[in-house]
């Protein structure tokens, strides 16, 4: 544990698993306060019990006086703007902002349904803007500005079979974050994206089977492992802090590996 975040308020989405449950430990483990924003209201009452258990309390602050929780949904403005507003209230800004919340299925292409296709495109693609709008438009009013990290993918840089919804979404989520970059870079606020590759998580163990899984890692990864939901929590930490405050605009890809090549690890063929 660490205070560098200490005194600094984060929006998180997608805040009660995963890899958004994940991002909000990292921060409070390092000091921070947190609005955790999430769709489902079971998953947010088991996620805010552990954290008030957990030791966070050695902090300056106790977990409940640290962790807002709201219950809403990405494509919802008004829940938006109400967790915006109820951030505010309670701290008077928000200075990092972890745009997480996202969901994701497999379909052949020939045999997406479009109200499946509507769903994905809604939570991933617009989801985002409307939660990168709303806390940026409170950012733009504070002197201090603030950071924007939108969750991307590997997938959005190289195409995976099956996932045409998934990766047409984060393609386009790291676009919006290049243009973001740009157009809220007076109001000094800084945006980035972070691109994980296989990470493991409960999305993850609900889509693919393990033995799919060790294929993935053995076949594809030059790392050798699944990523882990700590990997990517680090990379946001990191784009969040002082060390990253000359980057924006740019997608860091957490993928151990994968996309520097073809797909061929060393010693695939021959077998070793």
């Amino acid at each position: 544990m660490s205070e560098r975040f200490a005194g600094k308020i984060l929006f998180a989405t997608g805040a009660a698993r995963g890899l958004g449950k994940a991002i909000v430990e990292r921060f409070l483990a390092d000091g921070a306060s947190v609005v955790a924003f999430d769709n489902n209201a079971e998953n947010l009452t088991t996620a805010e019990a552990q954290w008030a258990t957990d030791g966070w309390a050695t902090h300056a602050w106790a977990a409940s006086e640290r962790v807002l929780a709201v219950v809403g949904d990405v494509r919802q403005r008004a829940d938006v703007q109400a967790a915006v507003d109820a951030a505010v209230a309670r701290w008077g800004r928000i200075d990092v902002l972890a745009n997480v919340a996202g969901i994701a299925r497999e379909d052949h292409f020939l045999e997406i349904d479009q109200a499946d296709w509507q769903r994905i495109i809604d939570i991933n693609l617009t989801g985002v803007f409307n939660v990168a709008q709303l806390v940026a438009r409170q950012m733009a009013a504070q002197l201090s500005g603030g950071v924007i990290i939108n969750m991307a993918s590997k997938n959005g840089i190289a195409a995976e079979v099956k996932y045409a919804h998934y990766n047409a979404t984060k393609a386009g989520v790291i676009l919006l974050t290049k243009t973001m970059a740009l157009d809220l870079a007076d109001h000094n606020i800084r945006v980035n994206a972070v691109a994980p590759g296989y990470v493991l998580t409960p999305m993850a163990a609900e889509i693919d089977p393990p033995e799919f899984m060790d294929f993935y890692k053995e076949r594809l990864i030059p790392l050798n492992r699944l990523g882990r939901p700590e990997d990517v929590a680090g990379a946001f930490a990191f784009l969040a802090s002082d060390d990253a405050q000359f980057i924006t605009g740019h997608t860091l890809v957490i993928d151990g590996g994968q996309t520097s090549g073809d797909g061929r690890k060393l010693g695939a063929y021959p077998r070793a």
